[in-house]
């Protein structure tokens, strides 16, 4: 039965615009997507996003001190859960959307578990292991995004958990080489083992090779089956919502066809989407929605934690959703949007250093 709660404020507009400017400044392809959502859920999104960033950044940058920053962000997360958020515009923003959308605490803290698994070092033997290691960094927030646009039915978080995880597979066979030279290797190890490659002599000296390209080929192919299984989430989403997420799907799974371009080498080359395709599939989310079929498939062993969590959470009372959302209009403001920021990445390339 929904739970009615008070609607929460605890962000300010410049808390707001901080979160905005955090997604526009680490994702391009991400922030571009967010601008056909609603408002209301985009600016929760924002918050979202604002807190994944700097939970990563905070890891990143500690140094030699990492876990130590990572204790600073589980007890800065236990304080939003909590209502009482630090003072900084991604806690405020992370507590108001977790009352707002009733967000089970599972879930943002199972990114900080994946954080902590890549402090530890920790490597994966099968699929299922990494599976498990995306369910945290990418699927946690494929569901709570799900909620944030006020659904919370069984079969929409885990498909939007499938999408989360194939989003997290494209990222790492995108970034083998930059994650190597970073002294992390994400790839399953039994595959690598099929492939006559050791890990430790690969992380040493990174080299592609055939064996190399075969399991970022096998890892593609991984994530495009994903793909295809979140297909039918998409459509069980609010109407307004479905072109972001349909756009975010393309855009991600264009980009392990971009690697699939340059032979699977992620050693030398790191593969891009350009903005005329990224132009090309943002027009296209405003199609009709897809198939449903499929949408019932149980989710991944892997991701059942997170559908539990959020079953077993008290819900909010439903908000809805504007009835209409002028999403063609949108989409224009997108594509001259994504025009101006290769503008200014082409400019960037070409000055002096």
């Amino acid at each position: 039965m929904p739970v009615f709660l008070p609607d929460p404020v605890l962000a300010s507009p410049a808390d707001r615009a901080a979160c905005r400017a955090s997604i526009r400044a680490g994702s391009k392809s991400f922030f571009a997507a967010s601008l056909l959502l609603p408002p209301s859920v985009r600016d929760s999104a924002y918050g979202l996003y604002a807190f994944c960033r700097l939970s990563d950044d905070a890891v990143d940058e500690a140094g030699g001190d990492r876990a130590a920053a990572l204790a600073r962000l589980e007890r800065r997360l236990s304080a939003a859960v909590a209502g009482r958020p630090e003072n900084h515009p991604a806690d405020r923003a992370l507590a108001e959307v977790i009352a707002r959308h009733a967000i089970p605490e599972a879930l943002p803290r199972a990114l900080l578990d994946g954080l902590a698994w890549d402090i530890q070092g920790r490597r994966y033997d099968s699929l299922s292991d990494l599976a498990a290691y995306a369910a945290r960094v990418a699927g946690a927030v494929g569901a709570m995004m799900t909620l944030v646009m006020g659904v919370r039915d069984a079969d929409a978080l885990a498909r939007a958990c499938d999408l989360g995880v194939a989003m997290q597979f494209t990222n790492i066979a995108r970034d083998v080489g930059e994650d190597a030279r970073a002294g992390r290797l994400y790839l399953p190890q039994s595959w690598l083992d099929e492939a006559g490659i050791d890990g430790h002599a690969f992380l040493a000296d990174p080299r592609l090779s055939p064996g190399l390209r075969r399991v970022v080929a096998r890892l593609l192919a991984a994530a495009d089956g994903l793909y295809a299984r979140a297909e039918p989430g998409i459509a069980a989403l609010p109407l307004a919502c479905r072109p972001a997420i349909r756009s975010a799907r393309a855009i991600y799974a264009e980009i392990g066809r971009a690697v699939e371009a340059n032979a699977c080498d992620s050693i030398t080359r790191r593969a891009r989407v350009g903005g005329g395709r990224k132009a090309a599939l943002l027009a296209r989310a405003v199609a009709p929605a897809g198939r449903r079929r499929g949408l019932s498939v149980p989710p991944l062993p892997e991701t059942a934690f997170l559908v539990d969590a959020v079953l077993t959470h008290p819900a909010p009372a439903s908000r809805r959703l504007p009835p209409w959302w002028n999403v063609s209009g949108q989409v224009v403001r997108v594509l001259d949007l994504i025009e101006v920021l290769e503008e200014r990445d082409a400019f960037r390339r070409s000055a002096p250093s």
